[in-house]
């Protein structure tokens, strides 16, 4: 695109201003996207921390015991302070036998990297990397600047793309440069613009790609929706609290890929007052989250707005842990 670009630059403009004012956007617009481009490539995916493997003793009392109730009743003990709130189909602790490791939620084993991969997305070979937790927002916003890339270029080619038609433009080689540039430019606009805005839906949802095509299995029940606290608090998990960071491919989002908060383990004390969610609860009673800690930079999503602090209270911002049949129903409908 580049030597095409300022191949047919030098033949088609000859006003000084607007080749000044293209030449500046196309190399803001170039340089992002490289930029972007560089991080989602060369950032290497975070994997789950030390306290999510298994101790030497874990290890061997897992591999003496045979499959079943017993090797979970093993992982049991050593996810008991864990902040894990998702289960496997059959309600079964998330393990990797090849890591040797309880996994945190939105955790999944990459085949092609042979690893677990925090928060993983998809494996890219575009980008010959995972996309998960650590590299999540590069990505995105390679999406957008190689769309806003491309977009440019079929814009400022328009005009000339005509002319090229109308037998508009001098006999010279940049006619092919023309021609070509605007078919590569749209084709690939169309192509971004379908897979940047199908993640910005998911990022809009709180989803990953793998939890489109398989929803996250809470202790309680399957809820596609779990991890989803709204808009703004989805939006600020992947490009973080300082909006001067959201379009810099510099980190910024929150958390540390290992524990997230959900719609589910925030109890409302105003439900629980009234004898149908009293009611409620105690047909729920089986189904409450285990008393694990969310980390901070986590956890005040959930109580640092009026959606939630409203039905939350100022003493209950700390509690988490206890699910909300209320909200739960609330969020399905």
């Amino acid at each position: 695109f580049y030597s095409f670009f300022f191949s047919r630059f030098s033949v088609t403009m000859t006003n000084i201003g607007e080749k000044v004012v293209c030449l500046v956007a196309y190399h803001i617009f170039f340089m992002l996207f490289v930029w972007s481009y560089w991080k989602t490539i060369f950032t290497l995916p975070m994997n789950p921390s030390k306290e999510f493997h298994l101790s030497y003793s874990d290890k061997e009392s897992l591999e003496r015991e045979p499959r079943g109730e017993s090797q979970q009743e093993v992982l049991r003990r050593a996810a008991k302070d864990l902040p894990i709130y998702t289960r496997t189909m059959s309600g079964a602790i998330r393990y990797c036998d090849r890591c040797h490791l309880v996994k945190p939620d939105r955790c999944h084993h990459c085949s092609v990297c042979d690893k677990c991969i925090l928060k993983m997305d998809h494996h890219c070979p575009w980008v010959n990397n995972c996309v998960g937790f650590s590299n999540y927002k590069f990505f995105l916003l390679f999406l957008a600047y190689s769309l806003l890339y491309c977009l440019f270029i079929a814009a400022t080619d328009l005009q000339y793309f005509i002319k090229f038609w109308t037998n508009g433009l001098p006999d010279t080689q940049a006619k092919f440069h023309i021609m070509f540039l605007f078919f590569a430019a749209a084709m690939f606009s169309v192509s971004l613009s379908s897979l940047f805005g199908y993640h910005c839906w998911l990022v809009s949802k709180n989803k990953s790609t793998l939890e489109v095509f398989r929803a996250p299995i809470f202790r309680h029940r399957t809820d596609k929706n779990g991890f989803s606290l709204g808009f703004s608090k989805n939006l600020r998990q992947v490009f973080g609290d300082e909006k001067k960071y959201w379009l810099v491919p510099v980190f910024s989002s929150l958390g540390d890929g290992c524990s997230f908060p959900t719609c589910l383990v925030n109890q409302d004390p105003e439900q629980a007052s009234t004898p149908g969610a009293l009611n409620s609860t105690s047909k729920n009673e089986n189904h409450l989250f285990p008393a694990k800690p969310l980390r901070d930079s986590q956890s005040h999503l959930l109580t640092d707005t009026p959606s939630w602090s409203e039905t939350s209270g100022k003493a209950e911002k700390g509690k988490v842990g206890m699910s909300n049949p209320a909200l739960t129903m609330e969020n399905e409908t």
